[in-house]
């Protein structure tokens, strides 16, 4: 396990390991109540009295004030007294002992906060609660966090993942859950993994208990990939396709969506058994198809683009996910052979509109009209069908809903 580098100044640590029976007189003395006679290894309650740059002096009781040394005033790294404490705080603070020739009472506010500290990180251990405390430092192999004392959470406990870079977390709060405590190593150990762990089990449980097909569900785009996106719909992630991403035609998922972007995505298929999730996007949008016969009028002349070559015509898209079929017959004024002759794809072109079947969303256009009205000077048509105009026998069988989509 990763351990914490103590780094603090702290020229009294040794005289502190050979204080007799520590702990018990520490815990024996949590009462803090003044006293005229104050010994080494108790914690008691006083008055600051003075703060300067380096030092606080603070009134116990005694027959003189104690001293608090600047690196005795906190486990953080400090430049001054005045961050910590300022004249007439009332604070707990553990006798060190004696210094100078005077003998002035020496104390640690450090290490009354610390004893404090300890005991509630045992409580939290033994009831398995989450506690919160702030990144003070990012160190070699992980993180130190105050939880009244110097904590360290483990890279490898940070995350549920590996991160690379630690410097984002510095002054964040965390939760995090006591995972190692030594008292007498001064290591306490932490972990945000289990935390985040046991939140992705609950919510995962919800989830599932929750789900239906056919629902509409609130979600964040975690990742993009070619051949669509996966939705975090927390805790759980599904599978938006590509091709459920739009009415229209899509050549990537980044077109339309970017990751962190928040969607409500429509539950298509579950599969409990492997935790698969088929979500759809355009299900939650207005179908065009609904509505296309109030926008496309038969005999009227609409813009659109050629997206793709058959052997029987050209599929020509007037808006995201209507698309029409304009037949080899109706592509030019004279005979061809193929639509690679009059079109290719991806050209803008004219078109009349001959017949629209909402129901089976299928539109019959006819470049070859279009371009003799515009030719003309008429516009667009004011009837649709064309005059003498002859279906052929792939577009009656397009009409019927039978034809072959045979790309050229």
């Amino acid at each position: 396990m990763e351990e914490p580098i103590d780094k603090h100044p702290n020229p009294d640590s040794e005289n502190d390991q050979q204080e007799p029976r520590e702990q018990d007189i520490l815990e024996q003395s949590m009462g803090m109540g003044a006293v005229e006679d104050v010994r080494p290894g108790q914690v008691v309650a006083g008055t600051v009295v003075q703060v300067s740059g380096d030092s606080v002096l603070v009134d116990v009781g005694a027959k003189s004030e104690g001293i608090i040394h600047l690196h005795d005033l906190s486990h953080r790294r400090v430049e001054s007294a005045e961050e910590i404490v300022k004249l007439g705080d009332t604070v707990s603070v553990y006798v060190l002992g004696w210094e100078g020739e005077e003998g002035m009472l020496r104390l640690s506010k450090r290490r009354a906060d610390e004893v404090e500290a300890w005991k509630r990180l045992e409580d939290v251990m033994q009831q398995d609660t989450v506690v919160e405390a702030e990144v003070t430092e990012v160190v070699r192999g992980g993180l130190v966090v105050d939880v009244g004392l110097r904590g360290f959470v483990p890279s490898s406990h940070v995350a549920r993942g590996y991160i690379n870079d630690l410097k984002p977390f510095l002054g964040q709060t965390l939760r995090l859950r006591v995972i190692e405590l030594d008292r007498s190593k001064r290591r306490a150990i932490l972990s945000r993994k289990v935390v985040l762990e046991e939140e992705s089990k609950s919510l995962r449980e919800t989830l599932w208990n929750e789900i239906e097909e056919g629902q509409v569900r609130p979600g964040t785009v975690k990742s993009l990939t070619d051949f669509g996106a996966f939705i975090d719909l927390g805790g759980v992630d599904g599978l938006l396709h590509i091709s459920e991403m739009s009415w229209g035609r899509i050549q990537h998922p980044s077109e339309i969506l970017q990751e962190g972007q928040a969607v409500n995505v429509k539950v298509l298929r579950l599969d409990r058994d492997k935790e698969k999730i088929s979500l759809g996007l355009r299900q939650v949008m207005p179908n065009p198809w609904e509505t296309v016969a109030e926008r496309y009028l038969e005999g009227d002349i609409y813009p659109g683009k050629v997206v793709r070559l058959a052997a029987f015509g050209a599929f020509v898209e007037l808006e995201p996910g209507v698309d029409g079929l304009v037949h080899v017959s109706q592509l030019a004024d004279h005979r061809i052979a193929t639509p690679a002759e009059a079109v290719q794809v991806g050209d803008l072109i004219q078109v009349k509109v001959l017949y629209v079947d909402a129901e089976a969303k299928r539109i019959s256009l006819s470049k070859r009209e279009a371009d003799e009205a515009l030719a003309a000077g008429e516009g667009s048509a004011s009837s649709g069908g064309g005059d003498g105009f002859t279906v052929g026998e792939h577009l009656a069988a397009y009409h019927a809903g039978n034809w072959e989509e045979e790309d050229h």
